[in-house]
């Protein structure tokens, strides 16, 4: 920094007043104010903030630190995580929490949160009961399977499953299914530490049922079966149908387990989407176990379920795992009440968020999309110019992957810097400071809404914060 530009710098007093004026302090230790205001002013020094506080005038440098420690305290203030409005249009965001719970489900939660439950205790006898029995039988009954469990995601179904059925022993599984998830976290290491020794079998992109066959030692514990759900081989591929895996199974006297990983208990080729495998069919080719989670496709809270034989899943319960792994009373309350929308045929659909998101009609996001271009032109229209068009976007959460759901979008064109209008980049870091933070993407000079993601409620929020930053009538005019 220049010795100019270090001049500009005010001190810690100078700020303090400032932010003191706008409020901005009231709510926090005047030590924290402090420490923030300096630690802005020493990264300003270092050359790590923004522009105008590098080269611009005094009052500048003093608005832009202010403003910075204003963020700061603002952030500390909300704690987290804070809602946020998703307007990037994928409905299982992993990064904003996957699925949106139900009305049911939230009212589930508040329930049970704001009191005392009958968790662990059966009511009709007063003995100690089990937490998974509030559940099993919904989940049977939805699903077909002879027994349930639920953990706290589906990798630790998964660890469960293979620390039960096949610890020290082997697990064949193709190598075209050992599948990455999220955070960079591998099947296989999952695998490993259950401590199952893996086998790999077929290649990358085919894989026949007599590489299984051929793989089977007197050392082999288990037959898997690993749904790619966060990506698709196309082209030259081969792989075995869970139905030839079972019966494989039956004849070599050994268990199948299918890793479903994103948990559809809904027909999606029925509403016009790629057919994606659900529940209901693994369970009726009979696989021993079936894993998947609850905040995908099923829409519910993150949870690990597993369904399947009934003497299997009673070997899983047993493990000592299951108290290291198990859910909580509130994601149980959610997930009962989630479940609970699938007992009648088409309600589900209705009522659970995310599927609600995925099946949307693009007649009805377009009328949608077409209502807040209007009010964002009347309330925000120095910012650019708002329209309503057709796009595309995914499923999201490792889900329907490949799939390019139809949707509408609002793309506004920022107005041009001549004229005091802000870049692309710069509004979507300003809606991303609003209260509540608005989620959008930009894409070729363009900031976008998708309206797939935004609840009603949200929409009059969305106004308000493309308003808060959009120039003042006159603005840009000379006197």
């Amino acid at each position: 920094m220049t010795k100019n530009a270090l001049r500009q710098l005010p001190s810690v007093d100078r700020v303090w007043r400032a932010l003191e004026a706008r409020g901005a302090v009231d709510a926090y230790p005047r030590a924290l104010v402090i420490r923030e205001i300096r630690d802005a002013i020493d990264a300003a020094r270092a050359g790590e903030a923004p522009a105008t506080t590098a080269a611009g005038s005094r009052e500048a440098v003093l608005s832009a630190i202010a403003a910075t420690v204003e963020d700061r305290l603002r952030a500390r203030g909300k704690g987290g995580p804070r809602r946020v409005i998703n307007g990037t249009g994928v409905a299982l965001h992993t990064n904003l929490g996957r699925a949106v719970l139900s009305e049911a489900a939230r009212q589930a939660v508040a329930s049970v949160a704001g009191g005392y439950s009958d968790l662990e205790l059966d009511l009709t006898t007063g003995e100690r009961g089990s937490r998974l029995d509030h559940v099993e039988g919904l989940i049977r009954e939805v699903t077909g399977a002879e027994a349930a469990l639920v953990v706290n995601n589906n990798a630790a179904a998964v660890l469960l499953a293979l620390d039960t059925l096949a610890e020290g022993r082997e697990v064949i599984v193709s190598r075209g299914q050992l599948v990455e998830i999220g955070g960079a976290f591998r099947v296989p290491a999952v695998m490993a530490k259950s401590g199952a020794r893996l086998v790999e079998v077929g290649t990358t992109n085919k894989t026949y049922l007599r590489d299984y066959e051929e793989a089977i030692t007197p050392e082999t514990a288990l037959l898997l079966r690993v749904h790619t759900s966060n990506y698709r081989v196309i082209g030259f591929v081969a792989e075995v149908a869970l139905d030839e895996l079972v019966e494989l199974g039956r004849r070599r006297g050994l268990p199948v387990m299918e890793d479903l990983g994103s948990g559809a208990l809904v027909e999606f080729a029925a509403h016009g989407l790629p057919s994606e495998p659900t529940v209901q069919r693994s369970v009726r080719a009979g696989a021993d176990v079936v894993t998947f989670s609850g905040d995908k496709l099923l829409g519910g809270p993150q949870a690990g379920i597993a369904v399947g034989r009934r003497e299997v899943i009673a070997r899983m319960r047993s493990n000592q795992l299951m108290r290291a792994l198990r859910i909580d009373k509130l994601t149980l309350a959610a997930l009962v009440a989630t479940l609970r929308a699938y007992l009648e045929p088409g309600r589900a659909e209705r009522e659970v968020p995310a599927l609600a998101a995925l099946l949307a009609e693009p007649t009805a996001l377009a009328a949608k999309a077409r209502r807040l271009a209007s009010r964002l032109r009347l309330r925000a229209g120095g910012l650019g110019r708002f329209t309503a068009e057709p796009d595309a976007s995914p499923a999201g959460g490792g889900s329907l992957p490949g799939v390019e759901l139809p949707t509408w979008v609002i793309a506004l064109e920022p107005a041009a810097p001549a004229a005091h209008g802000m870049t692309p980049n710069e509004i979507e870091a300003g809606l991303r400071r609003a209260d509540p933070p608005v989620l959008v993407r930009v894409s070729q000079g363009r900031v976008l809404v998708d309206v797939r993601t935004l609840a009603r409620e949200e929409v009059s929020m969305v106004v308000e914060a493309f308003a808060g930053l959009a120039p003042a009538p006159g603005a840009g005019e000379t006197q």
